[in-house]
């Protein structure tokens, strides 16, 4: 793997284990479901505030693409074999064709989306991991508000799923983006670079 495809994790963890790579996605889809829990529903719709967002962005740009779309599937996974990871503590298939599945399959979308952008070093500068999280957040939404809008009308599906999380989503953003680049940079100073 050459530097400028190499992932957060790829710098920090030896390369080309198995094991490891089964263990991070593992771990990306714990911390997925941990930050699942920190919901607090909205009486007016029914997408909750999470913290998954950020959990499922920072899979994809610590990970990669490939990595960080298999810890979002395999967290999906788990919610659908009957584990209580989603938000709320809830499970089942119920939750792809319910109003928040076209958020749970954004999640895999942008994921991949925004560890591609990392594997092309868009996470080592504040301005590239910006737009990074910013293009995986309106996948997000993208494929959230359109399924949504099978169950209510459009104009409800962007009041409801939406305008609420604009504000949450911009404070994820820049969580990330006080985050990730530091990250690099003090790597590259331990690494003598």
């Amino acid at each position: 793997m050459n530097a400028a495809s190499m992932t957060l994790a790829d710098a920090v963890l030896p390369q080309g284990k198995l094991l490891r790579d089964t263990l991070l996605v593992a771990g990306f889809s714990g911390l997925i479901a941990v930050a699942s829990q920190a919901a607090v529903p909205l009486p007016f719709s029914p997408v909750p505030l999470t913290l998954q967002t950020l959990a499922v962005l920072l899979a994809g740009m610590v990970l990669g693409w490939k990595r960080g779309a298999l810890a979002v599937a395999a967290y999906l996974g788990e919610g659908f074999a009957g584990l209580p990871v989603f938000a709320g503590g809830s499970f089942g298939m119920v939750h792809l064709f319910g109003p928040t599945g076209g958020y749970l399959v954004g999640f895999v979308l942008a994921a991949a989306l925004v560890g591609f952008l990392a594997e092309r070093r868009w996470d080592r500068r504040p301005a590239t991991t910006v737009l990074a999280m910013a293009f995986g957040t309106l996948t997000i939404h993208l494929c959230g508000v359109a399924w949504l809008s099978v169950f209510v009308p459009f104009s409800a599906a962007i009041a409801q799923g939406l305008l609420p999380f604009l504000v949450g989503d911009a404070l994820k953003i820049g969580a990330a983006t006080a985050t990730l680049p530091l990250a690099w940079s003090r790597l590259g100073r331990a690494q003598g670079r």
